[in-house]
């Protein structure tokens, strides 16, 4: 059991594609991807620890990082609808409380943006449901442009 709010978008078959190296190396996962919005999940385990024994901040940064660039680039579920994918271009991450529970989930919304690039927010919450770290991110899209949800939409 998660202190962690309801997932908006649940990820269908769909939209499930195989992890990077690098998701597959840090344990985190897509959990949830609709319009304007992406979630991620990990357990925390001992390789994420830092010296003072809670989960290194460039792993907050990483989960906060791969759920505002997925957020804006949601592909719809059509078969075969291209996937586009998006480049950070800047990232302030805000860190709150230090994070405990056995997992960390980080969900990303888009706030604005333009054809190529888009702006967005995130949360980080551990698993007994405090907020550990906040982010905000400037991203543009690279390859096929991806369809927005402008700011305000009930989706954001």
């Amino acid at each position: 059991m998660t202190g962690w709010p309801p997932n908006p978008h649940p990820l269908t078959e769909a939209l499930r594609e195989p992890p990077s190296a690098f998701q597959q190396h840090l344990g985190h996962r897509l959990t949830g991807w609709g319009p304007g919005y992406a979630r991620f999940e990990m357990a925390v385990t001992p390789a994420l620890m830092n010296r003072h024994g809670v989960p290194h901040g460039g792993v907050h940064a990483t989960l906060l990082d791969s759920a505002m660039g997925y957020a804006g680039v949601f592909p719809g579920e059509e078969e075969g609808a291209a996937r586009p994918m998006s480049q950070t271009l800047s990232m302030s991450v805000s860190y709150l409380a230090p994070a405990g529970g056995v997992g960390l989930m980080a969900e990303g919304r888009v706030t604005g943006g333009g054809r190529r690039t888009f702006f967005t927010e995130a949360r980080l919450r551990d698993s007994t449901g405090t907020l550990v770290a906040t982010a905000t991110g400037v991203f543009r899209i690279r390859g096929h442009e991806a369809p927005h949800v402008a700011p305000g939409s009930p989706d954001l």
